[in-house]
């Protein structure tokens, strides 16, 4: 995000299929930031779940539900900043070849 906002340096954009999917993504967030004594600066949305923000300063997580995600489109509103992807697997961080 650095290149094109000056408000965090990442975004984590994900979704789920249901309001307790959305926030049991959000609840792993927080839990697992919260082991390495990592808290949120502010979190909105939890109770209506179906856009959930989490503040970490630097990563700004967006959790949607699939609907809201698809109408608001937050990737291709910041479609100029570089991408990641990141997999299950062992958490790693996967660079697209135009990055």
């Amino acid at each position: 995000m650095k290149p094109v906002s000056n408000v965090t340096d990442f975004f984590v954009i994900a979704s789920g299929w249901s309001g307790r999917q959305v926030q049991a993504i959000a609840d792993g967030i927080q839990e697992e930031l919260a082991k390495k004594k990592i808290d949120p600066w502010h979190r909105e949305g939890y109770r209506e779940a179906s856009w959930i923000v989490l503040d970490y300063g630097d990563v700004i997580a967006h959790i949607f539900f699939q609907e809201k995600r698809e109408f608001y489109q937050l990737e291709r509103l910041w479609a100029e900043a570089p991408r990641s992807m990141l997999t299950e697997e062992a958490g790693r961080v996967h660079y697209p070849k135009s990055h």
